[in-house]
């Protein structure tokens, strides 16, 4: 055991970790590969994610890497939509089949609806439509009703979506394109087979190296895993421990950064899903303490957050028109001038980058208590 951490300590170390201190000259398979894949339930979030942390990304660093199959989009933690790489999509699905098992099993009413069916002869059946041509799951739930038509019908595509390893193909997940969640098998997708290895450890120590230092909780939480325990006590040897303000035991890779709790953050615009915000039981490193619910949080929400001084201190949302785009901010507390100064300089710039075409492209503050100011 080598310390205390306090929450400002792990926030830095996030930050850190997660590119979002400075924005970082490695490429964007290399970025995606560092952050274990990047939420994607939303085609666009990846591209504002990844524009917060590298140096002069561009939208078709990411689109071209999709559409020439280099990255897909696919079912991974949480039973959530991830980006990842190629290489990352083939040895990480088979880590997290279990989970998804047991979400599908115990955790979804699908399972229940399908008790007595021959799992191994639908998935095989699923398996082969989805090779034949990508399928919504609207084309795909009556043909497998056809053979099992006194079965619920979502319930026989949700078991595909969960336990047969599916990647949504192009043009969805391109920027600026649309298309219907179609999806194929990734070993017919990628033309290679998936990984044989089961065992999480080396997905554990990837995560540590990405989101810690970090308690078993948080590894599952972010994970979706049960028997993380063993998997730790495993691993122990190789790592390093802590305790946060609440004694709990944090477990990081030896060498983890741990920058100074001092260290000045630059504001960061975040999407509305963002794995640094979700893969921790205890959030209270990147969400301050009471600031969940006010921030969304503890509900669905549909906007992004602002990072001001590494924690979570405004909302975010844009508004489209004909010929302009305004990016509206609101703060949950009022702010030093020079943080609200920083706020709008990092949105004018992601206005510019999300929407380069518009003609006006404003930024409107909401101060709480006080009326909005808009900016150009």
């Amino acid at each position: 055991m080598t310390g205390a951490l306090d929450a400002r300590a792990l926030n830095r170390a996030l930050l850190e970790r997660q590119l979002l201190l400075r924005r970082s000259a490695l490429s964007t398979p290399e970025a995606i590969e560092r952050l274990v894949g990047m939420q994607a339930q939303i085609p666009a979030d990846p591209y504002v994610a990844l524009w917060s942390r590298l140096q002069d990304f561009r939208t078709d660093d990411l689109a071209t890497l999709i559409t020439d199959r280099k990255a897909v989009r696919m079912t991974l933690f949480r039973a959530t939509i991830h980006l990842v790489t190629a290489r990352d999509a083939l040895r990480l699905r088979p880590m997290v089949q279990p989970a998804l098992e047991r979400l599908f099993q115990r955790a979804s009413p699908f399972g229940r609806q399908l008790t007595g069916v021959d799992l191994e002869r639908l998935l095989a059946l699923g398996r082969t439509l989805v090779d034949e041509k990508p399928r919504t799951s609207a084309e795909l739930r009556p043909l497998l009703h056809k053979r099992w038509p006194r079965r619920d019908q979502d319930s026989l595509a949700a078991a595909i979506g969960y336990l047969v390893p599916l990647v949504q193909v192009p043009p969805r997940g391109i920027w600026g394109a649309s298309g219907q969640p179609r999806r194929t098998s990734v070993e017919g997708w990628l033309g290679r087979p998936l990984g044989t290895k089961r065992e999480p450890d080396a997905l554990i120590l990837r995560y540590l190296a990405a989101f810690g230092p970090a308690t078993v909780s948080d590894a599952r939480t972010w994970s979706g895993l049960s028997a993380l325990p063993e998997v730790f006590e495993r691993l122990r040897p190789r790592l390093r421990t802590f305790r946060d303000e609440s004694g709990r035991e944090l477990f990081d890779i030896l060498d983890g950064p741990l920058p100074d709790p001092s260290t000045p953050a630059p504001p960061r615009f975040l999407p509305v899903y963002d794995n640094v915000l979700l893969s921790h039981a205890d959030r209270t490193r990147i969400i301050r303490g009471g600031d969940q619910k006010r921030s969304g949080y503890m509900e669905g929400v549909s906007f992004g957050s602002v990072l001001i001084d590494g924690f979570v201190g405004a909302t975010w949302t844009i508004k489209r028109g004909p010929s302009a785009a305004t990016l509206r901010i609101a703060l949950l507390d009022r702010v030093l001038k020079r943080d609200r100064i920083a706020v709008e300089a990092e949105a004018t710039r992601l206005l510019s980058f999300v929407a380069p075409e518009a003609r006006s492209r404003n930024v409107m503050v909401l101060e709480p208590g006080a009326r909005s100011r808009t900016t150009r």
